[in-house]
């Protein structure tokens, strides 16, 4: 049985866990850096940037999804950005994600969200095939520019 909740401060260690976990199946477990102290510190903030879902499976910790609030200059409305979503492998094909994503867009709705946004990998097949079932839209004119902290140094210096 599936039960969706929102992420509270005890959850910290397990989106932390989480993380690394999807870290690694994305092949990227070098790059997980996030420890439970940064979670915890931003879910006790009195104004989070994040929001984390937590997906039980059984009573048991089956995935998270984790997004924020943005905001889109051309629709003029908020919109709901999803971080990562993650499902433990053991525990897919249960409508875990559909059932994360399904609770996402009851918040996005709520908050009158004009979109829903997600990244995703180009070599992930499962999660592209998966997104389609949903029937949204592959953004495949747009593509993602990152500045991490040596790069951000580099240009906040500039005169």
């Amino acid at each position: 049985m599936l039960n969706v909740r929102p992420a509270t401060s005890a959850d910290a260690p397990l989106i932390a866990s989480l993380v690394r976990e999807l870290a690694d199946y994305e092949k990227l477990l070098h790059e997980a850096r996030a420890t439970p102290e940064d979670f915890l510190r931003e879910l006790e903030s009195p104004n989070p940037v994040i929001r984390v879902l937590i997906a039980e499976w059984n009573g048991e910790p089956a995935g998270f999804a984790l997004y924020f609030f943005n905001f889109s200059t051309f629709v003029g409305r908020c919109g709901l950005y999803l971080e990562d979503l993650f499902v433990r492998p053991a525990l897919r094909s249960h409508g875990i994600g559909r059932g994360l994503l399904r609770a996402l867009a009851r918040i996005a709705q709520q908050r009158n969200c004009g979109r829903m946004e997600w990244a995703v990998l180009d070599w992930n097949e499962p999660a592209l095939r998966f997104y389609k079932t949903l029937d949204a839209r592959q953004m495949n004119e747009w593509i993602v520019h990152r500045l991490t902290p040596a790069e951000i140094g580099k240009l906040a210096a500039e005169t």
